[in-house]
């Protein structure tokens, strides 16, 4: 006849396996060139790039960005999931005595203003110039 575990050790043995299960850290990263943008992820702010932070489903994610004197971003990302989260799949890897990271990344290269590409005095002499265009239209006397 074959003997049993006294009740007492199976809930501390069931306690000892479930810890030993695996862990599936998400975490998605954003860098951009030059750094120090604000950083927008489904319209929550993150902070300023580079920035990190943890989420939990996979899919299309809104992001915004905005630096004084480079263009705003405003885009569409998706994060995939790795093979070991398929459906399926994610069991096995759960029940596994393993860490899991899965990090994923976005980088953008910022473009600077259309108007700060322009040299301080040319862009005098244009601002300059759209005010005796819209004085002309008006049929106000120029003014020096």
């Amino acid at each position: 006849m074959r003997r049993r575990p006294p009740i007492t050790l199976v809930p501390p043995a069931l306690a000892a396996a479930l810890s030993l299960t695996g862990c599936i850290e998400r975490t998605i990263r954003v860098t951009t060139e030059p750094p120090g943008a604000r950083v927008w992820v489904n319209d929550v702010e993150l902070g300023r790039s580079p920035v990190e932070t943890a989420f939990t489903f996979y899919g299309d994610y809104d992001i915004q960005l905005q630096l004084d004197g480079y263009e705003p971003v405003q885009t569409c990302r998706k994060a995939s999931a790795p093979v070991h989260e398929w459906p399926g799949i994610d069991l096995v890897a759960q029940a596994i005595p393993h860490r899991f990271q899965n990090e994923v990344h976005w980088h953008f290269d910022l473009e600077p203003e259309a108007e700060s590409l322009m040299a301080p005095e040319a862009f005098d002499a244009q601002l300059i110039e759209r005010a005796r265009e819209l004085e002309a239209e008006l049929g106000a006397e120029p003014t020096e």
